[in-house]
């Protein structure tokens, strides 16, 4: 699916996604990625759903959002809890969704003005 990008100053906005791919201001990124809003994308090195550690959620967690959209892949899968201990510890809200529909609710969040992380799997 193609988006387009706001150009109201919105700064890492998903522009376009599809199953093995996520693009960030037109750049294309084929491996797993955290974005957050004002920040570089950061490569998430994560390559399956199976391999997911807390030190892949710490990596997100230090980037202080409010709420984490994780996208788990072509599929809703939810992380296991101790997964994701740190982040609820800390009073981050979690949201596990498919990566698609993690793509557009992260644009809607950052176009909210929330923090948000958008932690999404692409699977190799």
């Amino acid at each position: 699916m193609k988006l387009h990008q706001d150009s109201s100053g919105a700064l890492n906005t998903v522009t376009g996604y599809g199953a093995h791919y996520v693009d960030i201001n037109l750049e294309r990124h084929e491996s797993s990625i955290v974005v957050v809003p004002d920040a570089p994308v950061i490569a998430w090195p994560v390559a399956s759903f199976e391999a997911l550690t807390p030190e892949h959620f710490e990596l997100v967690r230090a980037c202080e959002p409010e709420v984490v959209v994780f996208g788990s892949g072509t599929r809703l899968r939810f992380p296991h809890p101790r997964l994701t201990a740190a982040l609820i510890a800390q009073r981050i809200g979690v949201e596990a969704m498919d990566f698609m529909a993690a793509c557009r609710t992260y644009n809607i969040l950052m176009a909210e003005g929330r923090r948000v992380a958008a932690a999404l799997l692409i699977e190799q």
